[in-house]
């Protein structure tokens, strides 16, 4: 039976073997110094998934990215279409963040993000998380002896949990970082898994239907085209929203008004991109502004009379025009259901067989 399925690798750890090479104990804090190591570490990197998938008879590819190469829409559609390339030879690329060139404006910063930021390139039907704990819990089972597990999220906007732990100092990310890229998974039509990374075979349960970790479920309306790339846009602020404003843009589709923003943070110039929250600063959405971040914070709450001539000049009366706008949350203007709907029925049958000991001819899972 051919299942038609593909595994991409997102890998971190370049710094982490710079540093076990060159004998040193405590990661550094410095961007150059990190960078160094990145460079001294990568080809160590890739050489032990070099010799893990040559002795299993696989090939591997090498694929570096960094957010400029996915805020730029050409090179966005370039690192795709090497995506399906490579998938197409057969080949597993293992993905890790371009350490070395990116500058600290430019970083994805955790893997978890870059993760969702891959899946969502190359539409995939699952992103799984592998971690050190066995789920998302509602604080840090580590610390909270009352903490209590979750493991079915349909909608991010109703989760209550503490995310206060980070990662640690091998690491990059913490809950918080899998929460955000639960957000950007989701509103891209991908379903996401948290699970313990000591059990692989938490994957193939997970893809059976077994309970083996939180599980976080798209948005039935998924975003597609133009309006995904904007989720892989790097955000450099956030706007705040009233009542209405949010009514408006959310349910009702509309394009983002001066009246109705409340609160503007972050240092952003015009067709940058930034979040939109409400007013408790809740991330509904993601927008490609047409105004720098003073001249937002000046006509903020104004009416778009009064924004016209606070501004100064004859511009755009929208802040943010309703093409330019993603919705991360249900009533979002995708087109139909999630992509890839066959691939997940495709990969949980893949999953009961392989725990049934079963081994079909197996291609790979994005």
């Amino acid at each position: 039976m051919e299942f038609g399925l593909n595994v991409i690798i997102v890998s971190s750890g370049a710094v982490g073997v710079g540093c076990q090479r060159l004998g040193l104990a405590v990661r550094p804090s410095g961007l150059a110094q990190k960078q160094a190591l990145a460079a001294v570490g990568q080809q160590h990197l890739m050489r032990y998934y070099d010799d893990f998938f040559s002795a299993l008879g696989l090939n591997s590819a090498q694929v570096l990215l960094t957010l400029d190469n996915l805020a730029n829409r050409s090179q966005y559609i370039n690192a795709r279409n090497t995506f399906e390339e490579l998938l197409r030879y057969g080949a597993i690329p293992v993905v890790n963040e371009n350490d070395t060139v990116a500058v600290e404006q430019l970083r994805f910063g955790d893997n978890d993000t870059l993760s969702a930021q891959v899946a969502t390139l190359v539409q995939a039907d699952w992103l799984f998380l592998l971690t050190d704990v066995d789920c998302l819990y509602t604080a840090n089972p580590n610390v909270d002896p009352n903490a209590t597990p979750i493991y079915q999220v349909h909608d991010l906007t109703k989760l209550q949990v503490d995310t206060s732990t980070s990662g640690t100092q091998w690491g990059t990310g913490g809950m918080s970082t899998k929460l955000t890229a639960a957000r950007i998974a989701t509103a891209a039509g991908c379903r996401m898994a948290i699970c313990n990374a000591n059990n692989p075979r938490n994957i193939l349960r997970t893809l059976a239907g077994e309970q083996a970790g939180t599980v976080f479920h798209p948005i039935s309306t998924p975003l597609r085209g133009r309006k995904r790339w904007i989720l892989s846009v790097p955000v450099k602020g956030e706007l705040w929203l009233d009542t209405g404003a949010v009514r408006a843009v959310k349910d009702r589709h509309a394009s983002l008004f001066s009246a109705g923003i409340v609160k503007v943070m972050g240092d952003f110039h015009a067709q940058d991109a930034v979040r939109l929250c409400d007013a408790n600063g809740l991330e509904f959405g993601r927008g490609l502004i047409n105004y720098q971040h003073d001249e937002v914070d000046k006509v903020k709450g104004m009416s778009s009379q009064q924004f016209q001539e606070s501004l100064g000049y004859l511009g755009q009366e929208e802040v943010i025009h309703r093409a330019n706008i993603c919705l991360m949350v249900e009533g979002a203007d995708g087109e139909g259901a999630a992509p890839g709907s066959a691939g997940s029925e495709a990969a949980a049958e893949l999953g009961e067989q392989l725990l049934r000991g079963n081994t079909p001819p197996l291609q790979w899972m994005s």
